[in-house]
């Protein structure tokens, strides 16, 4: 009887199964509305309209009624592969469920499997917005992730391209492809046509940035797009390609077993013989018989194993992992698991020593490998508000960032565990002459599009604005596939999510990877960022230092020697001599973009979002650079060297004042991750 229950209960999930749960947020924010105000009226005028406005047939819709302050602004999506009548009637129900659900609230957004529905206060009309985004993970995990994501991947490019080029009435792209060990990989992904191309594909960048690497499947939904992946159908297949003849094949539920469905024994046609037979009953009655054996079997068996192993679809909540990081007691590590872990601090595991402390390597006792920071003693911040910090810190979640698992704090010990990256850093493979040449074209042009990615989402896409002001190749950690992640957040800077640019009078990273404005006034904003990471990429392509660059007997800085030869026509110059038998035509784009980036103009700089279109979409044609900022001639470097050295004693005299995060009404800043 057990398992008959279960059984039932399965057995819809087994056939739809891309049913998810629905979410909603409530924008608590923005304030509430009285019962029988004129915005209640507004909002309803719009709710009811929304099912019947022929618009809806595009699945997409938006509308506005009333005046300011009580004007309500409202849009619905409906994903492109349903009938005109499905989406009626998932907005038509999306409208009374999110009433009930977030009741008064002058904006709210709910995302139902099919179709979304938001209304606000505010001009949400054209925005792009990826906040807030709600993660859906399937746990289940792949055998061959390298392989997996080299169709993935592509896939999704694909789709993402697709869907930016739309029209005012449609940005929606689904397809498939064969994935490892014969699989075939779903995919689809859609903006509110509202969007411009930029906006749309910067969109679905942001919520690439939270697939989890190795994962069967996930789907990640923000107002302004969503994004959904599958190692099954979830979609009409006849939305992908249509059937060759006028009449469309059923579309089949996914596959539940390796039989073919049982095919019954048509009527007898009136005045002939019947075809049917009992021999073709005894053959269809076991075959429908094992068949439901086989699904009984394979349920009970996937809801042991599920038991077993406690597999669940983990469901992300505005980039935070619901009940992993709700609390600071959730991330706080025992001192003597940590102790015994790296071996009592071991020498042998040390992997580096920065001006914040020693990292070490270690190994919890799940087998887990960690890179323990441990922190100088002398600190003035109360313990309170170092948990506090590590809970917002740990809350930085993607793919291309360095994840903080925990903490720990016993006495004046204060830890900090990392993921560990077991490739180290890229400057030491980009800037030796032997372990380069691991670093391919194609690895290069990842590593490239990873950094990039980390960057716009703490610039744009997490609930914080953060300016790293510290990035280059020693800050960018390369795991087990040589993915990059981006570390050392010790000059980092928190902004507030409409400020634009910051000042300081200690100025602090690394010269050559920091842009003029910077260095001379102090003066950083997201345009730094994108300063030192075009700097990376020249960096990346020449496979040489920034300040060490030397042609023949003649010292020279690398962007010096960049722009000479862009002006001269001779940029194949600058390429990585192990790159020669790669795309030159990518290479020299990707040079253009690096060229682009480190303008001494800050307004002559792209945003990171920029910079993702052009490095995803080849068909965007790249305005012509200017000169660059800091053309270093032998002086220039020697000065340069000389403040560096002044600006790291001043650190260091600082050190015993250093605090895990500094914060006041005009300054934070973030503790660094471990480093090489």
């Amino acid at each position: 009887m057990c398992c008959l229950r279960l059984f039932l209960s399965l057995f819809f999930f087994l056939i739809h199964p891309a049913t998810l749960t629905v979410a909603q947020y409530c924008y608590n924010e923005n304030g509430n509305y009285t019962s029988n105000s004129t915005y209640e009226e507004n909002l309803k005028s719009v709710l009811a309209s929304m099912s019947s406005n022929t618009e809806i047939d595009y699945g997409f819709y938006n509308f506005s009624s009333g005046e300011t302050p009580d004007k309500v602004n409202a849009i619905a999506l409906c994903r492109g592969d349903i009938s005109p009548e499905e989406c009626r009637s998932c907005v038509n129900a999306t409208s009374h469920d999110l009433l009930k659900s977030c009741p008064n609230q002058k904006e709210a957004i709910m995302w139902p499997d099919k179709c979304m529905l938001r209304y606000s206060n505010r001009d949400i009309f054209g925005v792009m917005e990826s906040w807030p985004r709600i993660a859906y993970y399937n746990t289940g995990n792949v055998s061959d992730v390298e392989g997996f994501n080299g169709v993935l991947r592509p896939l999704l490019k694909r789709l993402r391209n697709s869907a930016a080029s739309g029209n005012s009435t449609r940005k929606f792209a689904l397809g498939s492809d064969f994935a490892p060990n014969f699989q075939t990989l779903s995919a689809l992904v859609e903006c509110t046509p509202d969007l411009d191309q930029l906006g749309c594909n910067n969109c679905l960048l942001a919520a690439e940035g939270f697939i989890r690497d190795g994962k069967q499947g996930g789907k990640y939904v923000t107002p302004s797009c969503d994004l959904r992946y599958e190692i099954y159908g979830f979609y009409d297949p006849t939305a992908e390609a249509p059937p060759p003849s006028p009449v469309p094949p059923p579309s089949a539920p996914p596959v539940l077993s390796a039989s073919p469905p049982p095919v019954l024994p048509s009527p007898p046609i009136q005045g002939k013989k019947s075809n049917s037979s009992p021999s073709a009953i005894v053959i269809v009655v076991p075959t429908v018989i094992s068949a439901v054996l086989i699904i009984c079997i394979g349920i009970c068996y996937f809801y042991l194993r599920v038991r077993k192993e406690g597999k669940k679809v983990e469901i992300i909540v505005s980039g935070e992992v619901e009940d992993e990081i709700s609390s600071a007691e959730s991330l706080q590590f025992d001192f003597g698991t940590i102790k015994v872990a790296t071996e009592n601090f071991s020498n042998a595991n040390k992997l580096g020593q920065g001006g914040f402390g020693a990292v070490y390597k270690g190994r919890l006792p799940n087998g887990q490998e960690i890179a323990v920071k441990r922190l100088l003693k002398p600190s003035g911040q109360r313990n309170l508000e170092f948990k506090n910090e590590v809970v917002l810190v740990a809350r930085l979640q993607h793919r291309n960032l360095v994840r903080l698992i925990g903490f720990c704090l016993e006495g004046n010990e204060r830890l900090l565990i990392y993921e560990f990256m077991p490739n180290s850093s890229l400057d030491k493979f980009i800037f030796d002459p032997i372990k380069r040449t691991v670093l391919h074209w194609e690895r290069r042009y990842k590593i490239i599009e990873g950094i990039a990615r980390g960057i716009l989402y703490l610039h744009e896409d997490s609930q914080l604005r953060i300016i790293h002001r510290d990035l280059k190749a020693g800050n960018i950690l390369l795991d087990a596939d040589m993915n990059p992640k981006i570390s050392d957040f010790g000059t980092a800077r928190l902004f507030m999510l409409d400020q634009t640019q910051g000042n300081t009078k200690k100025v602090m990273g690394t010269y050559g990877y920091m842009p003029p404005e910077y260095v001379i006034h102090g003066r950083f904003s997201v345009k730094s960022d994108v300063f030192s990471f075009g700097v990376l990429v020249l960096e990346i392509m020449s496979g040489t230092k920034i300040s060490s660059f030397r042609k023949g007997e003649d010292e020279e800085g690398l962007l010096s020697y960049a722009w000479k030869n862009w002006r001269e026509g001779t940029t194949s110059n600058l390429i990585d001599p192990t790159l020669r038998s790669s795309s030159t035509t990518e290479i020299l784009r990707c040079i253009h973009i690096g060229l682009l980036c480190v303008q001494e103009n800050v307004a002559n700089r792209p945003t990171m979002a920029s910079v993702l279109l052009m490095l995803n979409d080849d068909s965007i044609i790249l305005s012509v650079p200017k000169k660059p900022a800091f053309l270093m001639d032998k002086s220039t470097i020697s000065d340069m060297s000389a403040r560096r050295e002044q600006n790291t004693r001043a650190i260091r005299s600082d050190q015993s004042r250093s605090r895990f995060v500094e914060a006041s009404a005009n300054e934070a800043s973030f503790t660094k991750p471990y480093p090489r």
